[in-house]
């Protein structure tokens, strides 16, 4: 129980220092609203008049008080660019996005846990000596440029699907899915290489422990001690990682929302920053940073709780 106060008291704290940063980030952004809002009809005086009406005349951090206050009340505050409340921007962007994590996530975990077996189960033949050395590719490329490659193949040259045609929900969910499978290949690949790859250094590692030899010594083939003994204690790190890796999926799904033009939290994101509309930017950015924040929290509590030896420590 102590360590979960510890923990919880560490997540409040890191959740308040984000919104923090993240609200003084905005602060020091070259540029002002009040620009992108007047365009033509701009004057000193207009401007002053529309920053008083915004409330950006006033202190910082009675403002950052005020907003946090209201966030935490479920208003996010009003859109400058849409002139409506943030919750109704972001309400169709949100689903997208968590759609799109979803996916990736579910292909991480689906793919890489049988595939790190394999790949300790057939390391001398051929399959692991090809699979091993393609995970370090695949590895060490950045997942906009995995995005790019999988555009150029998948629909250029395959024509699986239409680049930068997104089919909304409502219009056919078959065909949303259909479509963000493809931005979920480029957020999955990678993870999936390393969470193979960190699967088959943990069995290899348990091969050497002393019930190991034991269950060996029982007449149990290789394969079967794997299966019956070592996967089970391999799975800790890695179910830990997979925890983990939902954050880093949600963090990475805004770059590959950009190479496949997905309408989601991502590209919205930088079409707010872009137009000084700060409310819309501010949240999105600490949603986002309250999920990694509290994915790892949950991570943390998860290998507490399964693994005896953290306890004990």
């Amino acid at each position: 129980m102590h360590y979960v106060l510890k923990k919880t008291g560490v997540l409040l704290a890191t959740l308040l220092l984000v919104s923090l940063f993240a609200f003084l980030a905005f602060e020091i952004i070259p540029g002002d609203p009040t620009t992108m809002l007047l365009g033509s009809d701009y004057t000193p005086e207009r401007a002053e008049a529309l920053r008083q009406s915004l409330g950006l005349d006033r202190n910082v951090f009675l403002r950052f008080f005020d907003w946090l206050c209201a966030f935490l009340r479920g208003d996010m505050g009003t859109s400058y660019s849409y002139a409506m409340p943030v919750r109704e921007v972001l309400r169709g962007k949100i689903a997208v996005t968590a759609v799109l994590s979803l996916m990736s996530w579910v292909l991480v975990v689906s793919v890489s846990v049988p595939l790190g077996i394999a790949l300790v189960r057939y390391q001398n033949k051929a399959f692991g000596r090809i699979c091993n050395p393609l995970n370090q590719v695949i590895m060490a490329i950045p997942t906009f440029f995995l995005g790019i490659l999988l555009t150029y193949l998948f629909g250029l040259v395959l024509k699986l699907f239409t680049p930068g045609r997104f089919i909304p929900f409502r219009e056919s969910v078959s065909g949303c899915l259909r479509y963000l499978l493809f931005p979920a290949l480029a957020i999955s690949l990678p993870k999936i290489a390393k969470t193979a790859r960190l699967l088959r250094a943990s069995i290899l590692g348990e091969m050497k422990q002393d019930y190991v030899l034991t269950a060996y010594s029982h007449g149990n083939s290789r394969w079967l001690v794997i299966r019956n003994h070592v996967v089970r204690n391999a799975l800790l790190p890695v179910v830990t990682y997979l925890a983990m890796s939902l954050a880093d999926i949600v963090a990475s799904s805004i770059i590959v929302e950009q190479v496949f033009v997905v309408p989601g939290l991502g590209r919205l994101l930088v079409a707010s920053i872009s137009n000084r509309d700060y409310p819309v930017a501010l949240s999105i950015v600490v949603m986002i940073a309250s999920v990694v924040v509290v994915m790892n929290y949950l991570a943390d509590i998860l290998t507490q709780a399964i693994d005896p030896r953290v306890r004990l420590s």
